[in-house]
């Protein structure tokens, strides 16, 4: 599946940068369960931001920070995926590719973590491929917005986390 062309957004996207504190948020995993950011704090936490779920880019990262999972595990950093995208489509989605971190749902209020974050598109009405790693103290330490269609580096996600 290809991602569309973008729409214009009506207001300009600024994205959270490091020293920023990160903004709290709760957001259902794929059981519905919420998940809320402060709670997990005194650890790092890699916040990721992903367009669609099943389409081909995120799938594959996704399924890269799946199969290099043990990075973030041993440097004792949480994993959590956010999408517009239903609770229910993301439970199928973790279910097809084996994904073992947090899928969280951003549906409703509709993008109201992404654009807390500065990454959702109002125009196309999705998250932008925003990444963020937040400290143990809700420290934004380093983040990356990609456009469209271009994937995140695994290494950079290496570099980051053994900054931290």
């Amino acid at each position: 599946m290809t991602e569309p062309a973008a729409a214009a957004s009506s207001a300009p996207v600024v994205p959270l940068k490091p020293g920023d504190p990160a903004p709290d948020f709760t957001l259902p995993d794929t059981h519905g369960t919420p998940t809320t950011l402060s709670d997990l704090r005194g650890a790092p936490v890699l916040v990721v931001f992903v367009p669609f779920a099943f389409s081909g880019t995120c799938t594959n990262e996704l399924c890269e920070l799946r199969d290099n999972i043990e990075d973030f595990e041993t440097a004792g950093v949480r994993l959590l995926v956010v999408s517009t995208d239903a609770v229910f489509t993301l439970k199928a989605w973790q279910a097809a590719e084996g994904y073992q971190f947090d899928l969280l749902s951003d549906f409703w209020p509709h993008g109201e973590v992404a654009s807390a974050y500065g990454v959702f598109d109002e125009g196309s009405g999705i998250a932008l491929r925003g990444t963020f790693l937040i400290d143990a103290d809700g420290i934004v330490r380093w983040c990356v917005v990609n456009p469209r269609g271009q994937a995140r580096d695994l290494e950079d996600y290496r570099r980051a986390v053994a900054e931290i």
